[in-house]
């Protein structure tokens, strides 16, 4: 069981994980804008899934393969990273949209959305490096069971994500409409979305394997 003191320092680092612009934000919030709550919902149901599965996979000791195989961190961040700057790029370019702009996409059916959810999820780069670098400082082979610490603060992770997720589908449609009502604060909310998905593909391009 790991301490009292490592669940909250993980909680602390998992809130600033949930509110960093991501794959996931971006494909909920499009999403539930342009088919409503049910919709980005059942997107939600799929990303949480993905999100259960790539943590029970890092408890598994996923991670550390990962981390023993020559240049596949490196070749994991730098992915990553370009991934990161490509969204960086499509918000910041002349005629952008942010992320809480209404977008016509066409409905899809309900398994179609978990489904998209779920590899959207699955493919997260964001996700992947948080629980590479982050989760294996947290676990102690000496307070017990390696697998079961590593699910218990994975798990701390998907619940903390789930709940800020649930909080941006129940407002997107709020934020979107506050935000239509004032040009300057949409144009404001985009760059300040698209500088932070760019400074964190630098961060990730330039931090180097310890």
């Amino acid at each position: 069981m790991p301490s009292l003191a490592a669940l909250l320092a993980f909680a602390a680092l998992s809130v600033g994980l949930a509110v960093t612009p991501g794959p996931n934000m971006l494909y909920l919030a499009s999403r539930t804008l342009a088919q409503g709550r049910r919709a980005g919902l059942v997107s939600l149901a799929g990303c949480q899934t993905g999100m259960a599965l790539i943590m029970l996979a890092a408890a598994a000791g996923v991670t550390a393969a990962l981390l023993a195989v020559p240049y596949a961190y490196d070749a994991l961040r730098l992915g990553g990273a370009a991934y990161l700057g490509w969204m960086a790029w499509q918000t910041l370019r002349p005629g952008g949209a942010s992320v809480f702009e209404p977008r016509a996409l066409p409905p899809e059916p309900p398994a179609r959305l978990f489904t998209v959810g779920a590899a959207t999820a699955l493919l997260n780069p964001k996700v992947a490096l948080f629980y590479v670098a982050v989760l294996p400082p947290f676990i102690d082979p000496a307070r017990g069971s390696v697998l079961a610490q590593g699910i218990i603060l994975g798990s701390v992770q998907v619940l903390i994500g789930a709940l800020f997720d649930i909080l941006l589908v129940l407002g997107a449609g709020g934020i979107s409409t506050f935000l239509a009502r004032r040009p300057l604060w949409l144009a404001a909310q985009r760059y300040v979305l698209g500088g932070a998905l760019g400074l964190i593909a630098v961060k990730l391009a330039t931090d180097s394997r310890r």
